[in-house]
């Protein structure tokens, strides 16, 4: 299978499928000398393991990760930084009737249609469980931004129709409730919206954003490579993804060009912006402010409803799926989300070291 590593300097290589052995990741391009443990790894994966939120499958995984090369004595060595998580409550008949019938919703007939066959056991590499390795991976990316002073935060900002507001944000709020919402009130208000759409058997999607602080200006490619481009790639990569806006995002559209731009100004010497409408992104460039995005997460597509399908035969039937899903994506999807900001940040940094001759001489003391 073509395409499972990301990243050109700062590369993850994910493997594993939800039902086999494990899942895991390999790093390339992490320098030396980072301070690297697996329970820094573990503090993101904890974030998003199955079992531990209210709306979450049941699903009973420790997810403890094990890292099996790079690191010695608690520092990276500059080589591939291998690390792996086994499944250990996979329940692979929960799925056996679906081995014949396509999904609605999922990648079932899309993978059938690629490869001929599939692994129909929680969806193989297209499960949501794939991202475990992202998230081992781009914790390793966050902790080497965290020595630059570069922090990358997501959260929850709506479920449903139901919205944080800006005024009452506490970050800390965050890893208090199940929802990842750093709005007290409106975690309250969506918890009882999806108690309601659990009771039906429905599902629900939302909306996370996610801000990049402290990023130096100058980091992103200007045409292909573009920084918003290469972070909209890597969110909708995430299986869920069906959605990415930066800064004022589709409401730009409505706006007038006067009212949209950024003014610049001198602060202390350097160049600000009274505004941030363009997410901290000009010309696909960083230009020192905050970095702003958003993706939109479609509803969990396992619902226990009837729905209408096909199988691999051609016939039309009715399907309700069992088993254990979560009945609302975004609180766990918030880590992913962020890591895979902090990968993507990671490679545009070290990409940029080669941009400008006078720092390959200062690197080189010539």
């Amino acid at each position: 299978m073509a395409g499972s590593t990301f990243g050109t300097a700062f590369r993850l290589t994910t493997f594993g499928e939800s039902h086999g052995g494990g899942l895991g990741v390999i790093v390339d391009g992490c320098p030396s000398g980072l301070f690297l443990t697996e329970e820094m790894v573990q503090e993101y994966l904890d974030r998003r393991a199955p079992g531990k939120r209210s709306f979450a499958t049941t699903r009973k995984e420790g997810d403890r990760v094990r890292i099996l090369s790079g690191v010695f004595e608690g520092r990276t060595e500059g080589t591939p930084v291998a690390m792996l998580v086994e499944n250990t409550d996979a329940r692979s008949g929960d799925y056996s009737a679906l081995a014949h019938v396509f999904r609605p919703g999922h990648a079932d007939y899309t993978y059938t249609e690629k490869y001929g066959f599939r692994d129909y056991r929680g969806g193989g590499r297209s499960s949501g469980r794939e991202t475990l390795g992202r998230v081992a991976g781009g914790a390793v990316a966050a902790c080497f931004l965290k020595e630059l002073g570069i922090t990358v935060t997501a959260y929850t900002l709506s479920i449903g129709e139901v919205k944080c507001d800006p005024a009452s944000f506490d970050m800390a709020e965050r890893d208090r409730n199940d929802l990842a919402m750093p709005d007290k009130g409106a975690a309250a208000k969506a918890g009882e919206y999806l108690k309601a759409l659990q009771e039906k058997g429905d599902s629900a999607g939302g909306i996370i954003e996610c801000v990049i602080r402290s990023l130096p200006a100058g980091l992103g490619e200007p045409v292909f490579d573009k920084l918003d481009a290469e972070l909209s790639k890597a969110m909708l990569s995430i299986g869920a993804v069906k959605g990415f806006e930066a800064g004022d995002g589709f409401r730009a559209a409505e706006n007038t060009g006067s009212a949209n731009n950024d003014g610049f100004y001198i602060s202390e010497g350097q160049v600000k912006k009274s505004t941030n409408h363009s997410g901290g992104v000009l010309g696909g460039i960083s230009d020192g402010s905050e970095v702003i995005f958003r993706v939109a997460v479609k509803p969990t597509p396992s619902v226990s409803l009837p729905q209408k399908t096909v199988n691999d035969e051609g016939e039309e039937t009715e399907l309700i799926i069992g088993g254990r899903h979560d009945s609302v994506i975004v609180p766990r999807a918030v880590v992913v989300a962020e890591c895979m900001a902090a990968a993507v940040t990671a490679d545009m940094l070290l990409r940029n070291m080669g941009a400008r001759l006078k720092d390959i001489r200062r690197f080189y003391g010539c």
